[in-house]
């Protein structure tokens, strides 16, 4: 009997182990909806960030190291975005198979095209990025590039299933173009529309879509904004006619409130990450909720 139940006891380790799903952890919950996409039944995927968050400020808590200290894989959105709180994370975690350089680590903005890469580093303009700017995922054309780094990790530890990961990114990258030329006859009328936005972090999605952004409401990258930076854009919104400021979840909206109240200009809270609002559960809905949103302002 002893020998029987050792038997079973091996085959069902060796099932298991067969079957399990790889275990992905991300930092926001766009990696996290790339990542599902990518890896199906294969994969079972937890997210650190909140799409409500602003995913600089995370606080590190005892329950994020668990799940990273037992991830199979795991994917940063990179550059610094998550400078603060990740690598600390990681370290914690003493798990050497999600360390940078190990195969399951997925930086997911390798081969990205940065914009905003500065020249040089002045830390009295504000919180300047050194690497570019490191929202890239707001371009959804960047959204191949992601997939594809995320699709690159998952086939590293599960060679065996690459043509499964492979026919999914196929799949993600048709759904993109579709809905790409969806999202841009939208915005075609409004193209070259001037607006205002909060925080810098809206350059991808505004070269993607021909806006213009003309000033922000921070007089520099996350300095407050001032009673000079508010008389400025006042101004300017006057001038020019500005129909919108755009901020995010995680921004106080006193300041825009001061300029709305002088000028009339509308506000608009849009999602810089899936999950920022209940609608947002996947990335396609980001945008889709964004576009939509912004439409109905500046029509």
């Amino acid at each position: 009997m002893k020998k029987i139940l050792s038997i079973l006891a091996i085959l069902l380790v060796t099932v298991t182990g067969t079957n399990a799903a790889i275990r992905i952890v991300t930092t926001t919950m766009d990696m996290r909806s790339i990542a599902e996409m990518i890896g199906g039944n294969k994969v079972s995927v937890s997210n650190i960030a909140t799409g409500y968050q602003n995913p600089h400020f995370v606080d590190p808590k005892p329950s994020y190291i668990i799940a990273i200290s037992n991830a199979d894989l795991f994917v940063t959105v990179g550059l610094d975005l998550e400078t603060g709180w990740s690598p600390q994370l990681l370290a914690s975690s003493r798990n050497p198979k999600i360390q940078k350089g190990s195969p399951g680590y997925v930086d997911a903005s390798e081969g990205m095209g940065l914009l905003q890469v500065p020249s040089a580093v002045n830390r009295g303009e504000g919180d300047i990025h050194i690497y570019g700017n490191p929202h890239y995922w707001l371009d959804p054309l960047n959204g191949k590039v992601i997939a594809r780094n995320i699709a690159n990790g998952m086939e590293r530890i599960d060679p065996a299933n690459k043509a499964y990961y492979e026919a999914n990114l196929a799949a993600f990258n048709v759904k993109i173009d579709m809905k790409l030329k969806e999202w841009e006859a939208k915005m075609a009328p409004y193209r070259g529309s001037k607006i205002i936005a909060y925080h810098n972090e809206w350059v991808y999605f505004e070269k993607r879509f021909g806006l213009q952004i003309v000033d922000f409401m921070e007089p520099k990258p996350g300095i407050p904004p001032s009673p000079s930076q508010l008389v400025k854009v006042i101004n300017e919104v006057t001038a020019n006619k500005i129909k919108v400021i755009i901020s995010s979840p995680y921004f106080t909206t006193s300041s825009s409130d001061v300029v709305a109240k002088q000028t009339g200009v509308k506000e608009l809270t849009m999602a810089t990450s899936t999950g920022a609002f209940p609608s947002i559960k996947t990335y396609f809905d980001l945008f889709d909720y964004d576009i939509d949103q912004l439409v109905s302002v500046l029509k």
